[in-house]
């Protein structure tokens, strides 16, 4: 094996190497703050307080007065 043909080799090793880690990183930051990127609005009926919660949940309590509201529809 000629020096080109092992540069050529070590080269496409590390590039491998680089691109297999940015994917698994990008996944792993991806499903971890999913979660918390999306958020369900709420407004209370009884205190008239704007308020979010992380996920999909059609229900939830206020902060404020602890009344359970249902999630605001666009």
């Amino acid at each position: 094996m000629d020096i080109v043909t092992a540069a050529t080799l070590f080269c496409l090793v590390v590039a491998a190497l680089f691109l297999s880690l940015w994917m698994y990183y990008d996944r792993r930051d991806y499903a971890l703050f999913e979660h918390a990127r999306r958020k369900s609005t709420f407004c209370c009926i009884r205190c008239h307080f704007l308020y979010g919660a992380a996920g999909q949940p059609d229900v939830c309590k206020c902060p404020r007065c602890g009344h359970e509201n249902a999630r605001l529809r666009f």
